[in-house]
């Protein structure tokens, strides 16, 4: 009888115990951590550099027109290069509105060596037109196309640049200003780094003060006509450093 009851008290025992042991918490390892995905977003600051080159655009008064006729002038082309700074605002996953101003400098020049000026080249055969530099103020419109790091946009806005014409006895210039427009692509590669490559055509227009009594006769060529106008084509590729302020915070992952 008593071994009965032992027994019985030994099983009631084991029983308890190992309820209780079933009623403990378990410490299972969480689950590791992956952090999310790099955050690709338009929204913010940037600043940059670029290089390219342009040439006068046919039209363009720094073409050349001298008193009697015109032949054209040489290297209408050069090496254009500067920096730009702007803000982009991602409205939508595909549409991005922004803002940019850029400064370049310029070796865009014409020589007036094949001109056939009048009276013996007074006329300003011997003369030469250069863009000494020109800046820009301008919207930016684009959308996402095909992939969300892929920007393609259009642009436009105000335009400024210093004229410069180089003769015999004088050299003038001034700053004139108008307006450019023109479009673009741009690719996020990484999170803070963006390349592109962008088209602007640019006239700009204005007086200077002429010292070469002889350019008074040039309506078309002196910066002494209201009548001119400096129209020039730009194309030039780029880089952008995206910074982090003016971006929204990045949301993390909650375990």
């Amino acid at each position: 009888m008593k071994t009965a009851i032992s027994a019985l008290a030994l099983a009631t025992a084991l029983f308890a115990g190992a309820a209780s042991a079933a009623d403990l918490p378990t410490h299972k390892a969480p689950p590791p951590y992956i952090p999310p995905p790099p955050i690709m977003t338009w929204t913010g600051f940037y600043a940059g550099l670029n290089l390219g080159g342009g040439f006068y655009a046919s039209n363009s008064s720094n073409q050349g027109w001298n008193w009697g006729w015109n032949n054209g002038n040489n290297n209408t082309g050069g090496v254009i290069g500067g920096g730009q700074i702007g803000y982009n605002f991602q409205v939508t996953p595909m549409f991005v509105v922004g803002a940019e101003t850029d400064f370049q400098g310029t070796s865009l020049g014409s020589g007036g060596g094949n001109n056939n000026g009048w009276l013996f080249g007074f006329g300003g055969g011997g003369a030469s037109a250069r863009l000494n530099w020109f800046g820009t103020v301008r919207g930016r419109v684009g959308i996402t196309l095909l992939s969300p790091q892929l920007l393609v946009y259009g642009t436009g806005g105000f335009a400024y640049g210093e004229v410069q014409r180089n003769g015999w006895w004088s050299q003038n210039s001034a700053v004139q200003t108008g307006w450019t427009a023109g479009g673009g692509a741009e690719w996020m590669f990484f999170p803070n780094w963006s390349a592109k490559v962008e088209y602007l055509y640019t006239q700009i227009s204005g007086t200077g003060n002429n010292n070469n009594w002889a350019w008074a006769f040039n309506p078309g060529w002196g910066l002494n006509s209201t009548n001119n106008r400096t129209r020039f084509h730009t194309i030039r590729a780029g880089i952008n450093y995206h910074f982090n302020f003016g971006s929204p915070a990045p949301v993390l992952a909650k375990y």
